[in-house]
């Protein structure tokens, strides 16, 4: 015992002038040796005194500290030099070196040093600014975790209120991808520790003896779960599939859950569950359609096509193509196109895919369906869904070329008014659309320079209309924004900015009301009061009213008001919407394709005769 003492506390146990458990304790903080201290970390000790009672210490956050030994024995804990935070003292250039080479070893000899499992604050306080430069820990530690992923030695927390685990080396492959399963309750992590096993099935025996518990797992989640994480059991069902088709000897049992069972019973619910699915999943649930839904599979599948996300449209599309669906799929696109319903992702596609898949339906509709998407949404009260749309047309240089390709003179015009007028763009962004405009079709440029140009003053609307729109901006300034600003403040006092739902909703909403704030102060600056009188009735005007007739003799009126006078349910419409471009300038006998503002379906209408709104 006393040959592990430090020889000159050895001759004071020896000589009876200390005990021996304190010559013990004594040696621990010898010169050369480690120790930590509660408030300065790591330590090594660099001298000491035994008559005086002195020693010297560099800590990690003291160097040079003087303590008495006495103190040193009651406020210090002795650290093997094998420790990393001993490592951090004596060896630091080599740690340094781990950081880019090879973050796996750094980080598994920091989890050694604290038996197996740390929790990612105290990773943090271990590696940050000492071993890992402080400015770029961050970025570094999300390259590092990927890694640690990858490794299959680590479990890698989701949360941070999870501990990070170094689960060792003896544990085989297979063995490291089951645990990864197996270990978290996390929905996400599960889902991603299934990618991994799907993509590493070829460490598994033959006879996938190991992943039989997982399969039993992944039945009993999914026949309990389907109610309330129907999502997850999609992903679970997809991958169960997927792992029991690679092994001959695995098979479902009769009692076992099948995808297109769930696709049956749950079609009501899977448009949400859908989104966010990666695009190999979505694929293999789209292909248990035909299984699930029999003869009525194309309809079923058309019904959430656009509603899935840009993933699922994607998939859905060369699914049906793929499948001989083709006639079916344009059919129902064209339609949707002429009806005005189909959504961003639909639109997006059909524009990326105009000289492939989307040949058929890509025409000039297409691009009057994208800039009432954008002015439905511009207006709409919440943040805006159409975001990547309007980026693709300001991106993609050759789209409105392609757009006016076959459009004749009128509907040219017809476009090129709509964008102009459109609030959806900044000034930059329209001037350099109608551009296009002007360099696909040379013969607008008179419209342009002619009408545009001058601005009119901005739009017409009769005086009641703004009123009611300065009503609106009025308590927009003075009750929504300050509302929104408070929300957003007690939203920031719950804490953790990027995970703060009720934080980033606030804010989403906070770009939505100035942005309205903006767009309305503008248009308020710029209109024309009128109150419609002394208007030419010999065509269609601002302050018509037109009467017309289908072919089947139905007949039909509209009234053709100011930029903010619309009334749907009356007929009554702006002279900027859709039905008022199309009925201005018409004459009595003109027979014209006019969009029902209840069905969104175009009709054949003929005017029949022209009269003044105000006759005053």
């Amino acid at each position: 015992m006393l040959c592990s003492m430090h020889p000159d506390v050895a001759k004071l146990v020896e000589a009876g002038r200390i005990p021996q458990a304190v010559g013990e304790r004594l040696s621990e903080i010898a010169p050369g040796n480690f120790c930590s201290h509660k408030n300065w970390g790591a330590g090594k000790v660099e001298s000491w005194d035994l008559p005086t009672g002195k020693v010297i210490i560099n800590f990690e956050k003291q160097s040079n500290q003087e303590m008495a030994l006495q103190f040193a024995i009651q406020k210090t804990e002795p650290l093997p030099a094998e420790h990393f935070s001993a490592r951090k003292l004596d060896n630091i250039g080599e740690l340094r070196e781990l950081v880019d080479k090879d973050p796996v070893e750094l980080v598994k000899r920091t989890l050694e040093s604290h038996d197996g499992s740390m929790m990612l604050d105290q990773l943090d306080r271990e590696l940050c600014g000492s071993v890992v430069p402080e400015d770029g820990y961050k970025k570094w530690w999300e390259k590092a975790k990927k890694a640690l992923r990858e490794s299959h030695i680590f479990s890698v927390p989701s949360k941070r209120t999870d501990p990070l685990v170094l689960r060792g080396d003896s544990l085989s492959p297979a063995d490291t991808l089951i645990i990864e399963f197996t270990e978290t309750r996390d929905p996400k992590v599960k889902i991603k520790a299934l990618e991994n096993i799907r993509k590493n099935l070829d460490v598994f025996e033959e006879g996938g003896k190991e992943v039989k518990g997982l399969i039993e797992a992944l039945n009993k989640f999914c026949q309990k779960g389907r109610k309330l994480h129907l999502s997850t059991v999609l992903e679970f069902l997809v991958a169960r599939d997927e792992i029991i088709n690679h092994f001959d000897s695995l098979e479902l049992d009769d009692s076992d859950l099948r995808l297109a069972n769930v696709l049956t019973t749950e079609h009501e619910r899977l448009v949400d569950s859908l989104k966010g699915r990666s695009a190999a999943t979505q694929r293999k649930i789209f292909e248990s359609f035909p299984e699930a839904f029999g003869d009525t599979w194309q309809e079923e599948m058309l019904k959430i096509f656009d509603e899935v996300g840009s993933r699922g449209v994607t998939e859905i599309a060369r699914y049906m193509q793929e499948n001989g669906q083709d006639e079916v799929f344009a059919d129902h696109l064209s339609k949707s196109i002429a009806n005005r319903s189909l959504g961003p992702d639909a639109l997006i596609w059909i524009c990326r895919e105009r000289e492939k898949s989307a040949a058929q339906v890509f025409t000039f509709e297409t691009g009057n369906s994208i800039l009432n998407l954008l002015d439905r949404d511009h207006v709409a009260d919440g943040p805006s869904k159409s975001v990547r749309l309007r980026t693709m047309l300001m991106s993609d240089k050759t789209l409105i070329s392609d757009i006016l390709a076959d459009a004749d003179e009128a509907e040219a015009r017809q476009f090129g008014r709509k964008l102009y007028q459109s609030p959806v763009f900044t000034d930059l962004d329209r001037k350099s659309l109608m551009a296009r405009v002007i360099k696909a079709r040379p013969e607008t440029q008179d419209l342009v320079t002619g009408e545009f140009e001058k601005k009119i003053e901005g739009v017409t609307s009769s005086r009641e209309s703004i009123e009611r729109r300065k009503k609106e901006l009025d308590e927009i300034v003075k009750v929504r924004i300050p509302e929104n600003t408070k929300e957003i403040s007690v939203a920031r006092s719950y804490g953790d900015l990027r995970e703060n739902f009720e934080y980033k909703a606030a804010k989403d909403m906070q770009a939505v009301l100035m942005r309205r704030k903006s767009s309305m102060e503008k248009e308020l600056r710029h209109v024309q009061a009128t109150d419609f009188k002394g208007v030419d009735t010999s065509e269609v005007n601002i302050g018509t009213i037109v009467n017309m007739e289908s072919d089947s003799g139905e007949e039909v009126t509209y009234t053709i008001l100011g930029a903010w006078d619309s009334i749907a349910e009356e007929n009554v419409v702006s002279y900027l919407s859709d039905v008022g471009m199309t009925l201005i300038g018409a004459k009595p006998g003109d027979t014209l394709d006019v969009r029902d503002l209840e069905t969104e379906k175009n009709r054949k209408l003929t005017v029949v005769s022209i009269e003044a709104y105000n006759k005053g």
